[in-house]
């Protein structure tokens, strides 16, 4: 910690050499991850092992920073990665992130998530890919409210959901959420009932001055999952808007993409 955070003199600074240090050096343990196994969760073994749970990342982020005179806490709670898990509750915590603090107001309190940032797993938690994002370093607030909700409401920072079970009605959010600041969504809810003939209509409030290019709609995951198709939309920097049909009368994810990144995924109820 010491040699990673010697260049700076910033607290911010010294926490994200941290942040960097770990999401380029240490991977997601699929294995520990799926099962919940967290004997390996000791920042000492996450050094040697080079891999953990996100329990595992969260404690080493937490003992990085203590020496280096930082105070930083590791926050348990939970997180939804696909659509399938919209509507279901987890029976038990499925994650973990930081708060860090950099003064003495309660607005010096900053989220850091190292496990999001160092990459993702499959949908069957069996492969990590490594993928990089700083989307997940002092995220706006408001916006990382969206994709994790404590286990104590107290290392809530800013606004959210006002439940658990709110958190998982809600859609799923993805990287390229985080990194565009989204902070609402309409509609609110992750599951969408409709009809065939309806036209739905989305906006997504963010907090970026750079418009979004391309959005993409995609019916489907994996080996179902159809191709592409692209939407009109409008989008000012600050609020994305756009309609759907869903035709096809099915129940089915439906995963939206911005500039190529997934953003948002919700999960359609159509029906004659």
């Amino acid at each position: 910690a010491q040699q990673i955070t010697a260049p700076f003199s910033e607290k911010e600074q010294k926490a994200r050499a941290i942040f960097y240090w770990i999401t380029h050096n240490i991977a997601i343990d699929p294995k520990g991850t799926k099962g919940n196994d967290q004997k390996n969760t000791d920042p000492v073994n996450v050094i040697q092992l080079r891999k953990a749970t996100p329990l595992g990342f969260s404690l080493l982020v937490q003992e990085m920073c203590s020496q280096v005179n930082i105070r930083c806490l590791s926050v348990d709670g939970f997180t939804k990665t696909n659509v399938d898990d919209i509507g279901n509750k987890a029976d038990e915590i499925n994650h973990s992130w930081n708060v860090v603090q950099l003064g003495q107001s309660p607005d010096s309190w900053f989220y850091i998530d190292a496990a999001k940032g160092s990459g993702y797993l499959d949908k069957k938690m069996t492969v990590f890919t490594p993928s990089f994002s700083g989307n997940y370093f002092f995220t706006d607030k408001e916006t990382f409210n969206q994709d994790h909700y404590p286990d104590n409401e107290s290392w809530r920072l800013g606004p959210g959901p006002k439940g658990l079970s709110e958190f998982y009605g809600m859609p799923v959010y993805y990287n390229y959420a985080n990194g565009l600041g989204i902070k609402r969504t309409d509609p609110k809810s992750g599951v969408i009932k409709t009809k065939p003939t309806t036209t739905v209509k989305f906006v997504f409030t963010h907090d970026t001055e750079k418009p979004i290019e391309k959005l993409e709609m995609v019916i489907g995951e994996d080996k179902r999952a159809g191709k592409p198709e692209n939407i009109e939309f409008e989008d000012n920097g600050r609020v994305l808007k756009f309609s759907c049909q869903f035709k096809r009368a099915d129940e089915y994810p439906v995963n939206f993409f911005a500039d190529g990144k997934p953003l948002v995924g919700y999960l359609v109820i159509s029906e004659e």
